[in-house]
């Protein structure tokens, strides 16, 4: 086996939030979802959010409208916080890659999460099959963040 099973992406998340110097009695951990869409319920459902508080969802940049889209399903008011961006700016709109499998591993992650969106939104996971940053079904707007 490569990896422990029983650590879950919240446990390596402990550490980073530490190291960051954030205590570990601040942090509330989600640890028995399987995809994002089963993290969306379970998160809701631990930390039952109160009208008026303010929610950050902090994930991948790409996979962002994925799951503000589900977080928006299941009724959970966040504010997108994307991370882990995979452009630099404008240099990359004329950046070619040198090996072609490098160019391969980017498409490879795009076309999963289209198809996640697209699989997300005809199964009703999501109500829209790209979901913009600002807007919720309940009518009210996150704030930009910058």
């Amino acid at each position: 086996m490569l990896a422990d099973a029983s650590l879950k992406e919240a446990d390596y998340a402990v550490a980073v939030f530490e190291g960051l110097g954030i205590p570990r009695d601040r942090l509330i951990l989600e640890r028995l979802s399987r995809n994002t869409f089963e993290n969306a319920e379970f998160s809701k459902r631990l930390v039952m959010p109160k009208p008026g508080e303010r929610w950050l969802l902090v994930t991948s940049a790409f996979h962002m409208p994925r799951s503000i889209g589900i977080f928006r399903k299941v009724g959970f008011a966040v504010e997108p916080c994307p991370v882990d961006w995979r452009v630099a700016g404008r240099a990359d709109l004329t950046h070619f890659f040198v090996y072609s499998a490098e160019g391969l591993q980017h498409m490879d992650l795009a076309m999963r999460e289209w198809m996640g969106l697209f699989a997300y939104w005809l199964t009703g996971k999501t109500s829209e099959l790209f979901p913009g940053p600002v807007g919720h079904e309940d009518g009210t707007h996150a704030a930009t963040m910058r």
